[in-house]
């Protein structure tokens, strides 16, 4: 693991934000951390402090939804949260045109276009969670609260609830 190899519109993205600071906290890993399982081992973290980084379609129009790595989204919470008819999973080719990244390395913030953003709560419970830092090979750590402040999400609850 070296502190290297953030994407390059991800490193752009930090210094524009005034987080030039982080470069050095970033984590390259030699195998890909694409899942969140795979990050939370590589990191030695738990499964719930990785901030998934997820792309949907709602009436066709992209929206991110950042949730711990050990939850999954609620589609419908998600739909009537923003009051669409009808939301979906973006497939690769919508998640790399909206964000300029690829799925298994797509960061909170740093995209390509402006899109709106959801976090889920659950991610608050944490001091620091794990983010992709643009590459399926690169994460870093970053304060919730503060992570969803430069995603300029909307905290939501729009978790999958166990029965």
């Amino acid at each position: 693991m070296t502190t290297t190899g953030a994407h390059p519109r991800f490193a752009d993205a930090l210094d524009a934000l005034g987080l030039g600071d982080l470069h050095t906290r970033i984590r390259r890993f030699p195998d890909a951390t694409r899942t969140a399982a795979e990050a939370a081992a590589a990191i030695g973290c738990e499964l719930s402090q990785i901030c998934k980084s997820l792309v949907f379609a709602a009436d066709g129009v992209p929206v991110l939804v950042l949730m711990d790595g050990a939850s999954r989204v609620d589609v419908e919470l998600v739909r009537r949260e923003i009051a669409a008819g009808k939301v979906t999973r973006a497939d690769a080719g919508v998640v790399r045109e909206t964000t300029g990244y690829a799925i298994g390395g797509v960061p909170p913030f740093g995209h390509r276009t402006r899109t709106r953003v959801l976090a889920d709560r659950g991610l608050l419970a944490h001091d620091v969670v794990w983010a992709a830092a643009g590459t399926p090979h690169t994460v870093f750590p970053m304060a919730p609260g503060e992570l969803v402040d430069h995603a300029g999400a909307t905290l939501v609850d729009v978790r999958e609830r166990t029965a």
